[in-house]
């Protein structure tokens, strides 16, 4: 599989972004983690040890220790991108926010996750999903194939809901589930979401970029189309950042499990006809 994302300009715009530092910038993260703690305190149950598998850790790692649920905290470190270094069946919750989506092999991973998992541990994490910063994409798409009958791609593909919540399936996770929420941002012009972009360490980081310093016009001219197309009544601009909530847990012998196929003692026909009336 040719890979999507270049890993070192990944780590060298996250570097950057840890320089920038601009607090304002980490709304989705803070947002991430809040959304975290509220689904953390609907399992009922304690962990022993978790693995933090984001690139920003600390916010994570504050929820955890707010939670009272975990024992133990482990960051594992990047031996070489995508190799999780952890130990097969070594921990019993796997968190992962904002760090799938800007992997090669999401499959991969997610399979990497369940096996680090021991019997019943849990995995909760999320990514960007489709439809996040569509107006940015279409805004740069439309300016650069007007000012050169070609364009070159700058914002990172996102997965379905769907698809991710196959993946779950796919990777062996026990009672998957996948869930989608969208937040529209608004900004006074398109140059400051980019600014916030790279303060996030979102900036272009896609295998399939133009290593040619993009010229100024191109980026006036894509604000102009933003501005027309996706700004709201006083000006503004709107974006769109959709966030992927993905959980599941790693097989044991206790979990529910759907009945096998043909282990019904009362039949379809049977139950429409009490809801029908007829015998």
């Amino acid at each position: 599989m040719d890979p999507i994302f270049d890993h070192q300009s990944l780590a060298a715009n996250r570097r950057r972004a840890r320089h920038i530092g601009d607090e304002g910038a980490a709304f989705l993260m803070n947002r991430a983690a809040d959304d975290l703690a509220d689904r953390l305190s609907t399992v009922g149950r304690q962990f022993a040890r978790a693995a933090i598998l984001s690139p920003a850790a600390d916010a994570a790692a504050a929820v955890l220790r707010a939670s009272g649920k975990v024992t133990d905290i482990v960051e594992p470190k990047d031996i070489e991108p995508e190799v999780l270094a952890l130990d097969a069946e070594s921990i019993d919750l796997a968190i992962s926010l904002y760090g799938l989506h800007a992997m090669n092999d999401v499959p991969g991973m997610l399979v990497q996750i369940r096996r680090a998992l021991r019997p019943d541990g849990l995995f909760l994490g999320c990514m960007a999903g489709s439809g996040t910063l569509g107006e940015l994409r279409d805004a740069l798409l439309a300016a650069e194939t007007e000012l050169s009958g070609g364009a070159s791609p700058r914002v990172f593909p996102f997965a379905d809901v769907r698809d991710a919540g196959a993946l779950l399936q796919r990777a062996g996770f026990a009672l998957p589930v996948a869930d989608i929420e969208t937040v529209t941002v608004r900004y006074e012009t398109m140059f400051g979401l980019m600014r916030d972009l790279r303060a996030m360490g979102a900036a272009n980081a896609l295998v399939a970029r133009s290593r040619k310093p993009a010229p100024r016009a191109l980026f006036m001219r894509a604000a102009e189309i933003y501005a027309e197309r996706f700004s709201d009544d006083d000006g503004r601009i709107r974006a769109t950042f959709s966030t992927i909530w993905l959980s599941g847990w790693a097989p044991h012998a206790s979990q529910q499990k759907p009945s096998a196929r043909g282990s019904a003692t009362v039949s379809l026909t049977q139950v429409l006809g009490k809801e029908t009336g007829k015998p």
